[in-house]
């Protein structure tokens, strides 16, 4: 399938079906889908991000479903938070995703002009660096912010996601796309571009993974496979990752991981295969507890192999990542100094 081919299928879902829910503004394109070529293929390890602007926000996410052969998948936005385009910009994750979208669909025929506000005053220094502060804000209380009373795999969560964030305050500096599950492969590429591998080096360091061995981490997918159909299947409890933890998710959850181990980026992908561990046995611990206590020793070897059996190494990792992060935004100012693309 095409690009544009994949873009046609998610304009018909929007005018089908989206376009009629009650308090429905707008929808448009985000995720990677918007870094290509329309002529480009479009691969099955990818979904099609689709944003939808609403009144009326569901308490549950739609996420990730098939629709006529695509990958989509569905967030809905509050309307508010397209009131002005300082707070878009202010916003890493909106403001990237608004400024370089198509969109496919704007009832208000507000949105559009605003988009285009917001596309002009992107590359801007000031927000450039306002962006990159609210990162520092958003690690440093991620990482003051795990929970003693949670299970494991939560508390894992808790820590995997703050200190991984790291990877997008170079994204935001570099103006590049702050992508979530690919965080590690768009990072590399970018420090690589700037002669600072060895930035990236550290951030590997960080979430311990900068010495792991292609088995291990092919061990630890393969005892994953096992536990993801098990979590897919029994599955009830409304989360708002479970569509990621579907058949339907399976090419990302897992085939892609498989496919940056076969490449030797065995390090990139152990992010995101810990990732799925820990969302599977969230789900296992609330609907099958039997299964979860089944498949945790899985869990566990692969977690140990980042040095890690108790929230006591969670912590002492947390605690020396926020020491470092003076550091981490300094190299990030490096690199706004350097990105010819910003405009002064």
């Amino acid at each position: 399938m095409l690009v544009k081919q994949a873009i046609k299928l998610a304009i018909d879902w929007i005018e089908t079906i989206a376009k009629k829910e009650e308090g429905f503004i707008g929808a448009y394109l985000a995720g990677s889908i918007i870094q290509k070529r329309l002529d480009e293929s479009w691969s099955n390890h990818s979904d099609v991000d689709i944003m939808i602007v609403s009144r009326n926000v569901p308490s549950v996410k739609i996420g990730k479903f098939l629709y006529k052969g695509v990958l989509l998948e569905a967030s809905h936005l509050p309307h508010t938070a397209f009131t002005s385009k300082e707070s878009i910009l202010a916003d890493y994750h909106l403001s990237y995703s608004f400024a370089h979208t198509s969109f496919l669909f704007d009832s208000s025929q507000i949105l559009e002009q605003l988009q285009q506000d917001v596309a002009e005053a992107y590359p801007r220094q000031e927000w450039v660096r306002e962006r990159c502060a609210r990162i520092r804000e958003k690690i440093d209380g991620g990482l003051t912010s795990i929970p003693a009373d949670r299970p494991f795999q939560e508390q894992v969560m808790s820590w995997l996601f703050p200190t991984t964030v790291l990877t997008h305050l170079f994204l935001t500096a570099a103006l590049e796309n702050p992508t979530v599950r690919r965080r590690f492969e768009a990072t590399k590429k970018v420090l690589a571009s700037y002669g600072m591998n060895y930035v990236y080096e550290n951030l590997l360091k960080e979430i311990q993974v900068h010495s792991l061995e292609k088995r291990d981490v092919q061990t630890s997918l393969t005892n994953l496979k096992s536990t993801f159909d098990l979590a897919a299947q029994y599955q009830q409890t409304p989360i708002f990752f479970a569509s990621d933890i579907t058949q339907e998710g399976r090419p990302i959850s897992i085939d892609a991981s498989q496919t940056l181990i076969d490449a030797g980026n065995q390090r990139e992908a152990f992010f995101w295969i810990v990732t799925t561990y820990c969302r599977c046995h969230i789900i296992l611990a609330k609907d099958a507890p039997q299964l979860h206590e089944a498949r945790l020793p899985y869990f566990m070897e692969t977690v140990k192999l980042l040095g890690i059996t108790s929230k006591k190494e969670l912590d002492r990792l947390a605690q020396g990542t926020r020491g470092r992060l003076d550091w981490y935004v300094e190299k990030a100012e490096e690199l706004i100094e350097r990105n010819a693309r910003i405009l002064k």
